[in-house]
Protein backbone atom coordinates (compact mmCIF):
# COMPACT_ATOMS: atom_id res chain seq x y z
CA UNK A 1 0.00 0.00 0.00
CA UNK A 2 1.55 3.53 -1.03
CA UNK A 3 2.01 6.16 1.53
CA UNK A 4 -0.68 8.43 0.00
CA UNK A 5 -2.93 5.58 -0.04
CA UNK A 6 -2.40 5.20 3.58
CA UNK A 7 -2.64 9.00 4.11
CA UNK A 8 -6.17 8.97 2.31
CA UNK A 9 -7.78 5.93 4.01
CA UNK A 10 -6.34 8.06 7.44
CA UNK A 11 -8.14 10.95 6.10
CA UNK A 12 -11.09 9.04 5.45
CA UNK A 13 -11.81 7.72 8.56
CA UNK A 14 -10.71 10.26 11.27
CA UNK A 15 -13.68 12.70 8.93
CA UNK A 16 -16.13 9.41 9.23
CA UNK A 17 -15.81 9.45 12.82
CA UNK A 18 -15.73 13.35 13.42
CA UNK A 19 -18.97 13.42 10.75
CA UNK A 20 -20.76 11.00 12.83
CA UNK A 21 -20.21 12.61 16.01
CA UNK A 22 -21.21 15.93 14.58
CA UNK A 23 -24.67 14.58 13.66
CA UNK A 24 -25.49 12.98 16.75
CA UNK A 25 -24.56 16.37 18.37
CA UNK A 26 -27.08 18.35 15.91
CA UNK A 27 -29.91 15.67 16.60
CA UNK A 28 -29.13 16.51 20.51
CA UNK A 29 -29.22 19.99 20.08
CA UNK A 30 -32.38 20.02 17.88
CA UNK A 31 -34.26 17.85 19.89
CA UNK A 32 -34.60 20.56 22.61
CA UNK A 33 -33.87 23.53 21.17
CA UNK A 34 -35.31 25.48 17.85
CA UNK A 35 -32.07 26.22 15.74
CA UNK A 36 -32.22 30.27 16.09
CA UNK A 37 -32.29 29.58 19.56
CA UNK A 38 -29.71 27.89 19.98
CA UNK A 39 -27.08 30.59 21.93
CA UNK A 40 -24.37 30.84 19.45
CA UNK A 41 -26.16 30.59 16.55
CA UNK A 42 -28.83 33.38 17.53
CA UNK A 43 -25.63 35.60 18.25
CA UNK A 44 -24.33 35.39 14.69
CA UNK A 45 -28.06 35.95 13.75
CA UNK A 46 -28.20 39.51 15.86
CA UNK A 47 -24.75 40.23 14.26
CA UNK A 48 -25.64 39.56 10.72
CA UNK A 49 -28.91 41.78 11.37
CA UNK A 50 -26.63 44.85 12.30
CA UNK A 51 -24.58 44.88 8.86
CA UNK A 52 -27.86 44.48 6.90
CA UNK A 53 -27.65 40.85 6.19
CA UNK A 54 -31.35 39.08 6.74
CA UNK A 55 -30.35 35.91 8.69
CA UNK A 56 -33.23 34.11 7.12
CA UNK A 57 -32.07 34.32 3.36
CA UNK A 58 -28.28 34.17 4.07
CA UNK A 59 -27.75 31.80 6.76
CA UNK A 60 -24.29 31.78 8.11
CA UNK A 61 -22.29 28.69 7.59
CA UNK A 62 -22.75 27.39 11.74
CA UNK A 63 -26.48 27.43 11.25
CA UNK A 64 -26.67 26.36 7.54
CA UNK A 65 -24.40 23.22 8.78
CA UNK A 66 -26.19 22.66 12.30
CA UNK A 67 -29.78 22.84 9.88
CA UNK A 68 -27.86 19.98 7.38
CA UNK A 69 -26.31 17.82 9.94
CA UNK A 70 -28.95 16.88 11.52
CA UNK A 71 -30.13 14.32 8.52
CA UNK A 72 -26.70 14.36 7.53
CA UNK A 73 -23.57 16.56 6.44
CA UNK A 74 -22.42 16.84 3.24
CA UNK A 75 -18.92 15.48 2.11
CA UNK A 76 -16.67 17.45 -0.27
CA UNK A 77 -13.00 16.44 0.72
CA UNK A 78 -10.81 15.62 3.69
CA UNK A 79 -9.89 19.17 4.89
CA UNK A 80 -13.49 20.64 4.70
CA UNK A 81 -14.77 17.46 5.59
CA UNK A 82 -13.22 17.62 9.19
CA UNK A 83 -13.45 21.78 9.59
CA UNK A 84 -17.68 21.69 8.79
CA UNK A 85 -17.79 18.24 11.67
CA UNK A 86 -15.90 19.97 14.04
CA UNK A 87 -17.60 23.44 12.93
CA UNK A 88 -21.17 21.82 14.47
CA UNK A 89 -19.52 19.57 17.20
CA UNK A 90 -18.54 23.47 18.57
CA UNK A 91 -21.13 25.79 17.50
CA UNK A 92 -18.24 27.85 16.08
CA UNK A 93 -17.76 28.93 12.39
CA UNK A 94 -14.88 27.68 10.55
CA UNK A 95 -13.91 27.85 7.32
CA UNK A 96 -10.50 26.95 5.62
CA UNK A 97 -8.74 28.18 2.42
CA UNK A 98 -5.93 27.65 0.19
CA UNK A 99 -2.78 29.84 1.08
CA UNK A 100 -1.37 29.11 -2.29
CA UNK A 101 -4.54 30.37 -3.68
CA UNK A 102 -3.93 33.54 -1.79
CA UNK A 103 -2.70 37.11 -2.52
CA UNK A 104 -1.67 38.63 1.09
CA UNK A 105 -2.92 38.49 4.02
CA UNK A 106 -6.72 37.91 5.19
CA UNK A 107 -8.78 40.92 6.40
CA UNK A 108 -11.85 40.89 7.71
CA UNK A 109 -13.43 44.33 6.89
CA UNK A 110 -16.39 46.50 5.42
CA UNK A 111 -16.54 46.14 1.76
CA UNK A 112 -17.06 48.70 -0.21
CA UNK A 113 -19.27 47.13 -3.10
CA UNK A 114 -16.75 46.96 -5.27
CA UNK A 115 -14.44 43.93 -4.73
CA UNK A 116 -14.63 41.16 -6.39
CA UNK A 117 -16.48 37.81 -5.58
CA UNK A 118 -15.90 34.53 -7.81
CA UNK A 119 -19.28 32.08 -7.18
CA UNK A 120 -20.81 30.01 -9.38
CA UNK A 121 -24.91 30.92 -9.99
CA UNK A 122 -26.60 28.69 -12.60
CA UNK A 123 -23.92 26.14 -12.83
CA UNK A 124 -21.72 28.61 -14.34
CA UNK A 125 -18.81 31.08 -12.81
CA UNK A 126 -19.36 34.18 -11.79
CA UNK A 127 -17.70 37.46 -10.66
CA UNK A 128 -19.97 39.18 -7.91
CA UNK A 129 -19.75 42.14 -5.58
CA UNK A 130 -20.60 42.46 -1.90
CA UNK A 131 -22.93 44.97 -1.02
CA UNK A 132 -21.57 47.97 0.55
CA UNK A 133 -20.85 48.13 3.99
CA UNK A 134 -21.04 44.09 4.20
CA UNK A 135 -18.46 42.36 6.54
CA UNK A 136 -16.11 40.30 4.70
CA UNK A 137 -13.22 38.62 4.42
CA UNK A 138 -10.91 39.55 1.46
CA UNK A 139 -6.98 39.40 0.06
CA UNK A 140 -5.20 41.74 -2.08
CA UNK A 141 -7.18 39.87 -4.88
CA UNK A 142 -10.86 40.24 -3.77
CA UNK A 143 -13.62 39.08 -1.49
CA UNK A 144 -12.50 35.16 -0.27
CA UNK A 145 -15.71 35.08 2.11
CA UNK A 146 -19.24 37.12 1.91
CA UNK A 147 -20.88 38.04 4.68
CA UNK A 148 -18.33 37.00 7.52
CA UNK A 149 -18.84 33.54 7.40
CA UNK A 150 -21.61 32.78 4.82
CA UNK A 151 -20.35 31.43 1.76
CA UNK A 152 -16.64 30.99 0.55
CA UNK A 153 -15.51 32.06 -2.89
CA UNK A 154 -14.06 29.52 -5.38
CA UNK A 155 -10.30 31.01 -5.98
CA UNK A 156 -9.29 29.87 -2.33
CA UNK A 157 -11.40 27.23 -1.56
CA UNK A 158 -9.52 23.90 -0.63
CA UNK A 159 -9.43 20.89 -2.42
CA UNK A 160 -7.97 17.54 -2.38
CA UNK A 161 -4.10 18.57 -3.45
CA UNK A 162 -3.92 21.74 -1.10
CA UNK A 163 -0.77 21.26 1.00
CA UNK A 164 -0.67 24.76 2.64
CA UNK A 165 -4.30 25.86 4.68
CA UNK A 166 -5.68 28.50 6.74
CA UNK A 167 -8.56 27.76 9.11
CA UNK A 168 -10.19 30.84 10.79
CA UNK A 169 -12.81 30.33 13.65
CA UNK A 170 -14.87 33.07 14.40
CA UNK A 171 -16.19 33.38 17.39
CA UNK A 172 -19.19 35.64 19.28
CA UNK A 173 -19.62 36.62 22.76
CA UNK A 174 -20.84 33.24 23.88
CA UNK A 175 -18.24 31.24 23.14
CA UNK A 176 -15.81 30.98 25.64
CA UNK A 177 -11.98 31.86 25.67
CA UNK A 178 -11.74 28.01 26.92
CA UNK A 179 -14.42 27.08 24.06
CA UNK A 180 -12.51 28.55 21.60
CA UNK A 181 -9.45 26.87 22.54
CA UNK A 182 -11.01 23.32 22.70
CA UNK A 183 -12.32 23.72 18.98
CA UNK A 184 -8.85 25.06 17.87
CA UNK A 185 -7.00 22.44 19.60
CA UNK A 186 -9.58 19.40 17.80
CA UNK A 187 -8.90 21.02 14.28
CA UNK A 188 -4.93 20.89 15.22
CA UNK A 189 -5.27 17.13 16.33
CA UNK A 190 -7.59 16.09 13.18
CA UNK A 191 -5.18 17.72 11.04
CA UNK A 192 -2.38 15.56 12.49
CA UNK A 193 -3.98 12.59 12.55
CA UNK A 194 -3.49 13.02 8.86
CA UNK A 195 -0.22 12.15 8.13
CA UNK A 196 3.39 12.59 9.07
CA UNK A 197 5.32 16.35 9.00
CA UNK A 198 2.19 17.90 9.02
CA UNK A 199 2.42 21.30 10.99
CA UNK A 200 0.42 23.17 12.56
CA UNK A 201 0.46 26.71 13.77
CA UNK A 202 -2.13 29.44 15.82
CA UNK A 203 -2.82 32.94 16.33
CA UNK A 204 -5.22 34.17 18.11
CA UNK A 205 -7.21 37.59 17.51
CA UNK A 206 -8.98 40.02 20.06
CA UNK A 207 -11.50 42.45 19.26
CA UNK A 208 -9.48 45.82 18.86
Amino acid sequence: MSQSTRAGQAASSCADELIARAEACARELLAETPVDQLPHIAAWREAYRAFGAKPQRTRNSLEALTRRAEGGLPRVNALTDLYNAISVLHQIPLGGEDLDRYDGAAHLVRATGDEAFETVSGGEDVVEHPDAGEVVWRDDAGVTCRRWNWRQGRRTALSDGATRALFIMDALGPVSDDALEAAGDELASSLASLGDGITVTRRTLGAA
